[in-house]
């Protein structure tokens, strides 16, 4: 008896007897294409065979059309959460958002507070994993955001994708960052992606975009910050942070004072 495998690319006859097991036919097909039998998924109607039962259980007649598919090639990733790893099995038709949701089921987090970082990037949840190049063994952090308090109904502004730099000074190696992040983002989030990730050694930093320094608890979209735009990282606390920009301030001032230029620049460099 023959059957009419159906696939993509067009119909392949084989000879078969009715008391073949599916897995039978499937080895026969391995034999013909070189696909492993793992990865095939033969059908009727939407239906899937079972591997373990013979032909004749399905009824199947002379020239019968068996939908063929390939399965996705899995791959092993690690999940990284602070001091916690995990393995998860995937595929690189799987978006992130399937990823978080195993997450979930896994251990618990909740998948709005997740941010999924993969060499640096910020993952979108409709993006598929192949989109990143995420392939066996790649690594995947995981940060946790802090949860906010509820805004209120008539306050509903909607975060717009955002792509940034942050450049690093000369004893940070001169670093830069590419960020994908949204507007409405604290400085301080962003500080917390950086750490936890592990692109900057445990310190204390503040941000400086457009000469301006930037408030923590303020968003990207309170400073300002536009598609493209750098942010500059330093070392430092609040109080160093004040003293320092004074220190800059006083240096800016003696230089226009030797070169004559109009003081009035001093602004700029100084902001808020």
């Amino acid at each position: 008896m023959q059957i009419a495998i159906v696939m993509p690319e067009g119909t392949l006859p084989i000879e078969v007897h009715p008391m073949e097991t599916i897995l039978e036919v499937k080895q026969k097909i391995e034999l013909l294409l070189g696909i492993s039998v793992a990865r095939q998924a033969l059908s009727i109607y939407n239906f899937e065979l079972a591997d373990e039962l013979e032909i004749e259980f399905y009824h199947m007649v002379e020239g019968m059309p068996i939908d063929f598919k390939i399965t996705p090639l899995k791959f092993q990733i690690s999940v990284k959460i602070s001091t916690r790893e995990m393995y998860f099995e995937v595929d690189g038709s799987e978006t992130v958002l399937n990823l978080k949701e195993n997450i979930h089921k896994y251990e618990g987090s909740p998948i709005k507070q997740m941010v999924l970082m993969f060499l640096g990037i910020k993952m979108a949840d409709d993006r598929y994993l192949s989109e990143y190049g995420i392939t066996n063994n790649s690594e995947i952090i995981v940060i946790l955001k802090p949860k906010r308090a509820p805004r209120k109904a008539n306050v509903v502004p909607q975060p717009r994708r955002v792509d940034v730099v942050v450049q690093t000074p000369s004893f940070l190696n001169s670093v830069t960052i590419p960020l994908e992040l949204n507007d409405s983002d604290a400085v301080s989030e962003v500080k917390l992606l950086l750490l936890e990730a592990k692109l900057l050694p445990q310190d204390d930093y503040f941000f400086v975009h457009k000469q301006r320094i930037m408030r923590d608890k303020q968003s990207l979209h309170w400073h300002g910050v536009k598609n493209g735009d750098s942010l500059y990282v330093f070392r430092g606390t609040g109080e160093e942070r004040t003293g320092l920009w004074v220190v800059i301030v006083i240096l800016f001032v003696i230089f226009v004072q030797k070169i004559g230029s109009h003081p009035t620049e001093v602004d700029i460099l100084a902001g808020p």
